[in-house]
């Protein structure tokens, strides 16, 4: 066991405990870590899940960024809304707003954007980033990274349409002030994503490029209105797509990048697994594996500074159903995906944590839990988990954490408040 994982399993044995404790407890020793929540477009309609919720539960105030995920790259090669309703169409009533006034007839804009500009003011600290892309949504960025002039055209449209808050049909600049930055989501540059995506060796250098363009097109903005503007990526935790697609010298132009923590393993095979795990477990079948601490130090080695390594957390769960073997249900056969509410083999936390006839297990050394009811398995993250990923964070040297998504969370942000305890400045 390295001295490391030695501090981690140490610390975590009393993790349970502390997160029901005052933040006064952390020590920041002079670091301030980012704590990025992405905020789904969608997660308005069956999730019922509004950004009045980030307000009241106490999750705005514990964010450095929130990510509104997602705007879309046309095949034509510019940005635009993946959803105007929900963008800035829909009204909300009093009840569901942000600052407690409906939505009236006729205002200059309503929908999710103005309900970011009301959670910006009770937030004055809070940058919020339009993140763009997502795994379906990343068909044509390869066509629109391609040249110079198709960079510069995808890029302009992008400061556009959402920094300088163009948006169609309304005044122009409506929409100014609301976003401090953009949040790349090309998944993936070099190497297979969602099924149809664009892919060409180029993309490698081209995402550079891209990067670079928004680096110079947002810091010619910033210049004349006296702001800086964020630029971040999402970026894979799989060494074959981080070489395939990606450059260290990225990071020349971004304020920081977002590495995906999560799905490492999931219902789409046939045995249970961990997720998420800080390192790979004991006994796993697979060699060689995923895991936060693989992926960090693959991206270390690439040219990644690591104080803006951000490691990805999931506020969702990955489930198997069928399955057999007994014990633990752990790297056990199954015969597919556990029901979800809102899709198969996956299920929010807030879900997840009162499901009944489940016994709670945990692997500190490695850094991952799981429920099994002898069974269904779910391998999820707790309040108790994600801090002791926090302590992980914080002895790599990296820049912070980052959530997707916060509708995952329960009605008191109790992931997102750990997460805040573990990184508290």
């Amino acid at each position: 066991m390295s001295g490391l994982t030695r501090r981690l399993v140490a610390v975590a044995a009393v993790a349970t405990s502390i997160v029901a404790v005052s933040p006064v407890a952390a020590q920041a020793h002079g670091k301030s870590y980012v704590k990025v929540g992405y905020f789904t477009q969608w997660g308005i309609y069956g999730r019922n899940f509004q950004l009045s919720k980030v307000q009241n539960s106490g999750a705005a105030a514990r964010l450095t960024h929130l990510n509104y995920a997602f705007g879309t790259v046309t095949a034509d090669g510019v940005c635009a809304s993946a959803d105007p309703w929900a963008d800035w169409q829909t009204p909300f009533s009093a009840e569901l707003s942000v600052d407690g006034v409906g939505d009236v007839a006729g205002q200059p804009i309503a929908g999710n954007l103005n309900q970011l500009a009301e959670l910006k003011a009770k937030n004055p600290n809070l940058r919020v980033l339009i993140s763009l892309g997502g795994w379906t949504g990343s068909a044509y960025f390869s066509d629109a990274a391609l040249t110079d002039a198709s960079r510069k055209k995808l890029v302009s449209s992008c400061v556009d349409l959402w920094i300088k808050g163009n948006l169609p049909g309304l005044t122009p600049g409506v929409a100014a002030n609301i976003f401090d930055g953009v949040d790349l989501d090309w998944e993936w540059p070099g190497s297979e994503g969602n099924a149809g995506n664009v892919i060409r060796p180029a993309d490698k250098q081209n995402f550079t490029l891209l990067t670079a363009e928004f680096r110079a097109q947002l810091d010619r903005l910033g210049k004349t209105n006296r702001k800086h503007y964020d630029l971040t990526a999402f970026l894979p935790a799989a060494p074959a797509k981080i070489a395939a697609g990606f450059e260290g010298k990225i990071f020349k132009y971004l304020d920081f990048g977002t590495v995906q923590g999560y799905d490492y393993h999931g219902s789409w095979e046939s045995r249970t697994n961990q997720q998420s795990s800080l390192f790979v477990p004991k006994g796993a079948p697979d060699n060689p594996d995923f895991s936060a601490d693989n992926a960090i130090n693959a991206w270390v080695a690439a040219g990644a500074p690591r104080n803006r390594l951000v490691l990805g957390l999931p506020y969702y769960s990955q489930g198997w159903t069928g399955v057999t073997g007994g014990g633990n249900g752990r790297f056990e056969p199954a015969t597919g995906p556990a029901q979800g509410v809102f899709a198969a083999g996956t299920e929010d936390y807030k879900t997840v944590k009162n499901l009944p006839g489940f016994k709670l297990y945990r692997d500190w050394q490695a850094g991952n839990s799981w429920l099994f009811d002898g069974t269904t398995y779910w391998t999820y993250d707790d309040p108790a988990q994600l801090l002791q990923k926090t302590l992980y964070i914080r002895a790599k040297g990296l820049g912070g954490a980052m959530m997707w998504s916060l509708d995952g969370d329960d009605d008191n942000a109790s992931l997102t408040k750990a997460v805040n305890l573990g990184l508290v400045s």
